[in-house]
């Protein structure tokens, strides 16, 4: 406190609004910790930590049996407010010349507080009546209070009635104060002219309105007017800010209308510190308060309400000093009466004295965990929330979902933060920038706030580790008689990888056709070694090598992860010798002749061709005396030869080797055995008739047959059927000339279609084959598969092999019956005979020649008592709705 003249001002260290339910917390419904005193012209009421969690706060004052809610507009009108210390305690202050106190001829005051404390359940509410009863004499003829939240000034009457006498009043004045008696404003204070510095006039009802206060005491005039109003204004006094508020004020007396002029001037400014000392600089003068020259007469200090005296200021280090401008006050660094402040402008956390808080990566990569620190902070400061990428936290979201979020307090009384969060976190960023390092990233932003005041800033934060922690899938693979399988274990990619089969991306279809498993560690698959992505590398009498290639790329940067290259032999006759004197032979593209059409190839004779070919195999068969066969005898054997090649011929006719395409030769040879000759006599007579031979008469059958896989080795039996299929999943289906060796013989699946029903001229019905090609009006067209020569298959021609996708007959989105049956028509076909026109081959037309027919149109089946053609059904096969 510092006297004036006869004035006296208070000033509070901060300036806090009050709020009514401020974000307060309290723990314990016990009253214990609440105290109150009374210091100088203020009440003061202290609220414990130890009430101060879990629960929410509302004051009211008590007026009579009243109890007003004081809102933060009410508060800095009627002379109340309220701040929070950094340790969590709350204190509310009272000036004794508030609306509601109990004023007892400005000697006695008696304050009344109600304190409603609610926890989460709003039904839970506690309350605190608080009363305290202050005494107050040495008031000062004019009193200035800068509180937290308001400024006010009170005048004692006595003086301003001196001021009063001797004025001269004329009739006017008489007039105004019948006019006012009249109107019932006697005895009050009727108006106020602010000056801001305009005047502003108002009555006193408008003036409470705008969040003003002004009341006569029994021996003072009392105006309060909140900070940052309309009517208060900013003003530089001897170079410190300062608010101001000026006002006259009309009141009634029992001498008549007295006008007097009241202000108030707070500092906002004029702090001043180095590394060790805080100085308050107040001017020695306050014009907006006095005119003319004054006299300071006393000077004294004071800390939370407290005068301190000399002794008590010298043992704090404390000095209270005069220029020739301002009153100084000057309080050291570390002061038991103060304490550390943090600030956060900007967003900034910055400290009083001290510059930006530090932070320590302490993150070890081998432990897989981020860590690190964060401080040092005072203890005003809370931790609120972490924002990840992901989204923003709170702390206890944090630790819920796994990240160690601490507090840490050290002996000092500041506090420090850390946070742990695993490299495996769904918030941490992750990079290969080398494929076998992983760079992991986790950016954040630590919000806090600083308490009391709420004030909020962020602390951006980019950690960053790295570590030689990949590790890559594993392959292995077996082959059995037909079949690749190959086993892939997973690494830390998981399955996210694309895998390379052969030349292709593995895709849906792909894996389907071959078998893929996966279980979350480990994939699996299984491939014939005729499938279309594995290249054939040699050829021998009684095997073909072939390999499939296989590997595993990462998706972002297509490094080679891992990669498989199995390479097997498989059972494959590439010559047969037959007792009656037939030689059949295969010829297989291998990877040195990429270019090779197998449908090219021919025998010496370039008149014999294949009578079977696609894009991989050329069959052979023919008679040991044809296609330039040549014989050989030699010790007891006796051996045919021939040659497959790739010949073109010149312009001369002659047969030369491509320039184009790589030069092809296998030899193909059977051998007899001849053990003895003998000599046989014989006489010959004429004969009487030619020999003649019985015309004879055979059937030839035709079955057709369900597999259960792609390799065509186990076929679904009779008493399997019905069999159960899933939607699209690959139906193989053969059919075959039964029980004939004749090579000359070809069959061919003319039409194939499917029906609801086992009656195969049923309706509905879908075409699968038509006129021995696959249906083009399907999305999923029919696919042909290759038949080569082997332990079963003696000769390929007899049989022809393709798989359809399971589907379902459907109207309006409807299933109409859950099964299918299938029909096919097959042909049989002399391939020696020219004049057989139906023997093109399997879906093979003259050129410019198609057979489109549109959807649901079926072709007209061939007659049924046709000598060539033969009509197979499948049994029923069941749609699973699993």
């Amino acid at each position: 406190m510092l006297r004036l003249g006869n004035i006296l001002l208070w000033m509070a260290a901060a300036i806090i609004l009050c709020q009514a339910r401020p974000n307060v917390k309290l723990n314990s419904l016990s009253s214990s910790g609440l105290r109150s005193d009374c210091a100088a012209n203020v009440m003061r009421l202290s609220l414990d930590k130890a009430l101060a969690v879990g629960n929410q706060l509302e004051v009211e004052a008590i007026n009579g049996t009243k109890h007003i809610l004081l809102t933060p507009s009410m508060a800095a009108r009627c002379g109340y407010s309220m701040e929070s210390d950094p340790w969590g305690n709350t204190r509310i202050y009272t000036s004794l010349m508030g609306c509601f106190v109990d004023n007892k001829d400005d000697a006695t005051f008696n304050v009344g507080l109600r304190l409603q404390m609610y926890s989460e359940n709003p039904s839970d509410v506690v309350s605190h009546d608080v009363s305290q009863t202050c005494s107050y004499t040495r008031w000062a003829s004019r009193e200035i209070l800068c509180d937290r939240n308001y400024m006010e000034v009170s005048h004692h009457m006595a003086d301003l009635d001196a001021e009063a006498k001797g004025q001269t009043r004329d009739g006017k004045d008489e007039k105004l104060n019948a006019k006012l008696e009249a109107s019932g404003a006697s005895q009050g204070i009727w108006k106020m002219t602010f000056h801001t510095p305009e005047p502003v006039a108002m009555v006193l009802q408008e003036a409470e309105q705008a969040g003003y206060a002004a009341k006569t005491t029994s021996s003072r005039l009392v105006m309060r007017s909140p900070y940052n109003t309309a009517e208060t204004y900013s003003e530089d006094v001897a170079g410190v800010p300062m608010e101001v508020f000026r006002v006259s004020a009309y009141y009634m007396a029992p001498q008549g209308l007295n006008v007097v002029n009241l202000a108030a001037a707070c500092p906002k400014g004029g702090v001043l510190f180095t590394e060790d000392m805080i100085s308050w600089h107040v001017p020695r003068r306050v014009t907006p308060l006095l005119d003319g020259r004054i006299t300071v007469s006393e000077m004294h200090m004071g800390i939370n309400g407290q005068r301190l005296d000399r002794s008590q200021m010298a043992a704090r280090g404390y000095t209270l000093s005069t220029t020739d401008f301002h009153i100084v006050v000057e309080i050291p660094v570390g002061s038991p009466d103060g304490y550390y402040k943090s600030h956060a402008p900007d967003y900034q956390y910055h400290i009083t004295y001290f510059v930006e808080p530090m932070l320590e990566d302490d993150t070890v990569p081998e432990t897989r965990v981020f860590s690190v620190l964060l401080g040092t902070f005072l203890h005003d400061v809370e931790l609120r929330n972490i924002t990840f990428s992901t989204g923003v936290l709170t702390v206890e979201e944090s630790n819920a979902k796994g990240f160690t979020v601490q507090e840490h307090s050290l002996a000092n009384g500041s506090k420090s933060f850390s946070l742990q969060v695993p490299f495996d976190a769904d918030v941490v960023l992750k990079h290969n920038p080398e494929r076998l390092v992983t760079s992991y990233f986790l950016p954040l932003i630590f919000g806090l706030v600083v308490l009391p005041e709420e004030t909020p800033f962020g602390l951006p934060v980019d950690l960053q580790a790295s570590l030689q922690d990949i590790v890559l899938p594993i392959m292995a693979g077996t082959c059995d008689q037909n079949q690749f399988h190959i086993s892939v274990k997973f690494g830390s990619h998981g399955s996210n990888f694309k895998a390379i089969v052969g030349p292709r991306e593995l895709t849906a279809e792909m894996a389907e056709d071959y078998n893929f498993y996966e279980n979350g560690t480990h994939l699996s698959l299984i491939l014939p070694y005729t499938a279309k992505d594995a290249v054939f590398e040699l050829l021998t009498a009684e095997s073909v090598r072939s390999r499939i290639d296989l590997l595993l790329l990462d998706r972002a940067n297509d490094w080679v992860l891992a990669d498989l290259h199995l390479a097997c032999y498989f059972p494959l006759k590439a010559t047969e010798c037959h007792p009656n004197g037939t030689m059949t032979a295969v010829a297989v593209k291998v990877e040195s002749t990429r270019n090779l059409k197998p449908s090219q190839l021919t025998l010496k004779d370039q008149s014999c061709t294949p009578q079977f070919s696609d894009d991989r195999f050329a069959y052979f068969s023919f008679s040991v005396d044809t296609c330039g066969t040549t014989r050989t005898f030699f010790d007891h054997y006796m051996m045919y030869e021939n040659e497959i090649r790739l010949s073109y011929n010149n312009a001369k006719g002659a047969a030369n080797t491509s320039p184009v395409d790589p030069d092809y030769r296998q030899t193909i040879s059977c051998f007899y055995v001849v053990n003895e000759t003998r000599t046989v006599a014989f006489s010959a007579k004429p004969r009487t008739y030619e020999p003649a031979a019985e015309i004879g008469t055979g059937q030839l059958m035709v079955q057709m047959r369900l597999s259960q896989d792609p390799s065509y080795e186990l076929f679904y039996q009779a008493e399997d059927y019905p069999v159960v299929k899933y939607l699209q999943q690959p139906l193989y289906f053969e059919v075959e000339l039964m029980h004939s060796t004749d090579p000359h013989l070809e069959l061919i699946a003319e039409n194939c279609w499917a029906t609801l029903y086992e009656d195969r001229t049923s309706l509905p019905s879908w075409d699968i084959i038509v006129d021995s090609c696959e249906n083009r009006n399907d999305s999923y067209a029919t696919i042909f598969h290759p038949v080569v020569s082997d332990s079963r298959v003696l000769v390929p021609s007899h049989i022809k092999r393709f798989s359809v996708k399971m589907f379902t007959f459907t109207k309006d989105d409807e299933v109409l019956k859950d099964q299918i049956y299938v029909h096919c028509d097959a042909v049989i076909c002399d391939t020696s005979s020219q004049a057989d026109g139906s023997c093109r081959g399997q879906c093979v037309h003259p050129p410019g020649q198609s057979y489109p027919r549109p959807a649901g149109v079926k072709k007209e089946r061939r007659s049924t008592d046709s000598t060539r053609q033969r009509q197979i059904s499948s049994g029923a096969i069941i749609l699973s709705n699993l």
